[in-house]
């Protein structure tokens, strides 16, 4: 089992490093005794979101329900023929992670296949079933079981996680709308992109960075450098939308160059060690 567990875990580090090599950068900066953790519960929301975004001559549905039911079952058997679910379910049963915030991710997918458009409720329950428990599920693994400091960080975690998802948003604007058809932003005309509303986008992420950065000055050692990493790119890409003029957005995936992200992790070592964080 130990052979099998270990290499679960390794087809997890796969999947996040092939999909993902910014977030990778940021896993690896962690204490070695929890970037599997965090590989696992990556791969576990990529193979969703996979299905949702990816696989349009398949049905996707179907594929999402089998999906949820494979992972409650490996979680409840301790056990699964799936190497990413089977490193999941060792995460969800190692640290207790609770099923509401499993419950609420897959809802958040399932309203992407249902949903084109959005409200405020909607897109609020949107933006905390997709990322905002990703990071409550990370905090889990960073608090090790120390609930009065999951409490306490639990606020600044979720502002982190819907920092990122708002900034994502906006990167993806092309891709979401021209090829999904989705409309993130409640009431939000992106045939018509505003300065105005660009800017009161970018204010609620600066807000909401602003609050995770508490947080993070307060994570545990083994998790603090690689959260501020993660931290300091999302901010770096933001700084970059803010640059791109609105009507802009649409024509262009904007990105962080990795010589950029070099000096932004160079940076944030030393912010770390001078405990500036």
């Amino acid at each position: 089992m130990d052979l099998y567990n270990s290499t679960s875990l390794s087809c997890s580090k796969i999947f996040t490093t092939e999909y993902s090599t910014s977030f990778s950068k940021a896993v690896s900066r962690l204490h070695p005794s929890i970037q599997d953790d965090i590989y696992a519960i990556y791969g576990f929301v990529r193979i969703a979101d996979e299905i949702v975004d990816t696989f349009h001559d398949h049905p996707k549905r179907g594929m999402l329900a089998d999906f949820r039911e494979q992972a409650y079952q490996s979680i409840d058997q301790k056990i699964s023929t799936n190497p990413i679910l089977n490193s999941f379910q060792l995460v969800v049963n190692r640290y207790n992670i609770p099923h509401e915030l499993i419950e609420s991710f897959l809802e958040s997918m399932r309203m992407d296949l249902e949903q084109q458009e959005h409200n405020d409720e909607s897109y609020k329950k949107y933006i905390y079933g997709s990322a905002e428990v990703v990071g409550l599920m990370c905090l889990k693994v960073f608090c090790n079981g120390n609930q009065q400091l999951y409490d306490e960080l639990t606020h600044p975690a979720r502002s982190l996680g819907e920092a990122f998802q708002k900034v994502n948003f906006l990167r993806d604007l092309k891709s979401d709308f021209e090829e999904r058809g989705r409309i993130y932003f409640p009431s939000v005309d992106f045939t018509n992109f505003s300065e105005e509303e660009k800017r009161k986008i970018e204010d609620d992420i600066e807000a909401d960075l602003q609050k995770s950065l508490e947080g993070i000055r307060k994570l545990p050692r083994n998790a603090k450098l690689g959260v501020y990493i993660a931290y300091v790119y999302f901010r770096a890409l933001l700084l970059r939308i803010k640059r791109v003029k609105a009507s802009n957005l649409m024509n262009e995936r904007i990105r962080v160059s990795d010589l950029k992200k070099y000096f932004l992790m160079l940076k944030a070592r030393i912010d770390v060690a001078l405990r500036i964080v």
